[in-house]
């Protein structure tokens, strides 16, 4: 059963790490010190719904429906892009950067921006409901190695939401801000580039 748990764990943080557009909106609002608990809790929840989904066998539904993942990939590439428009115009408008110059967005609308990042991105779904559902199949203890990629997803997005809280004094400037958001902006067109090209 260990030997799943610690499978489940490593092949999900491998799969989590990588720089996403949800990994950016969770590190944004670490650095803002915005409902960042909440937050995390969504995005771990939504990876832990995905990857029972995935255990359950529900991906073979999915790969068998083509047209649902190209609604789903179209819809996040639109998502995404728009994104990466308020992003880009954030970083051009510096005196809207700093957290003090501005009210706090509301935990509604927080959250499903969020949820939109999870459940709008086709990636998530390979990762989650197709790649860590079949690689689990492959375990005795299937439901242990989900337990694992689980216990990955809460301790990655509670380090980078909680590093990014600790280090939001030393980059409360509206330069960082600048460039944190033109960073956002590039990454979010790169991931909708890649979903319209996949």
């Amino acid at each position: 059963m260990l030997t799943s748990a610690i499978a489940g764990f490593s092949l999900a943080i491998a799969l989590i790490v990588a720089i996403g557009a949800q990994n950016a909106f969770v590190l944004r609002q670490g650095l803002r010190r915005e409902h960042l608990v909440p937050v995390v809790l969504a995005c771990a929840a939504s990876d832990a719904l995905l990857i029972g989904l995935g255990i359950a066998g529900v991906g073979s539904v999915v790969t068998g429906r083509p047209d649902l993942l190209a609604a789903i990939r179209w819809g996040g590439a639109a998502f995404l892009l728009a994104y990466a428009a308020l992003a880009a115009r954030r970083a051009l408008r510096p005196g809207t950067l700093a957290p003090a110059e501005r009210s706090p967005a509301r935990l509604g609308a927080t959250l499903a921006a969020c949820l939109a990042f999870t459940y709008l991105n086709p990636h998530v779904y390979l990762d989650t409901v197709l790649l860590l559902g079949s690689l689990a199949q492959q375990h005795q203890h299937r439901w242990v190695f989900g337990l694992g990629a689980t216990a990955a997803s809460v301790v990655w997005f509670t380090a980078l939401g909680a590093g990014a809280y600790r280090l939001a004094p030393l980059l409360a400037r509206a330069r960082v801000w600048r460039v944190l958001d033109g960073v956002i902006a590039v990454v979010m067109v790169l991931v909708a580039v890649a979903l319209l090209l996949g």
